[in-house]
């Protein structure tokens, strides 16, 4: 195998590597770009308290829908369902970020790590 320097002292493998690599770069990023728009319109559900409070966010993380039961709508202790409200939200984005960085992983395949 014959490796040489170019004019910037990256390593060329039998001169024509690099140029491949760019490409299949290249074709990586714009597959996650299209998997990118495929996952905005994704959802994802979470609960807190048991399922007393759901939520559904989309894949840009938005809040897309909101379900309280009666049961914890209580004037009286307001921080508790604004603690699992935040709880639901922060867990369905959580969820989210797994789903959409295991897609891009298995797009990228061996420049995961760059992911």
């Amino acid at each position: 195998m014959v490796r040489s320097l170019n004019r910037g002292g990256m390593k060329m493998l039998n001169g024509g590597n690099m140029k491949q690599m760019m490409k299949q770069a290249q074709k990586i990023q714009q597959q996650m770009m299209e998997e990118q728009k495929k996952l905005e319109s994704e959802t994802m559900d979470a609960q807190s308290g048991g399922g007393m409070v759901k939520v559904t966010v989309n894949g840009r993380k938005e809040l897309v829908r909101l379900d309280i039961a009666d049961e914890v709508i209580d004037p009286e202790d307001k921080e508790m369902l604004q603690d699992l409200i935040i709880a639901a939200i922060n867990e369905a984005n959580t969820k989210m970020d797994e789903h959409i960085q295991s897609r891009m992983e298995e797009i990228a395949g061996p420049f995961a790590g760059l992911v």
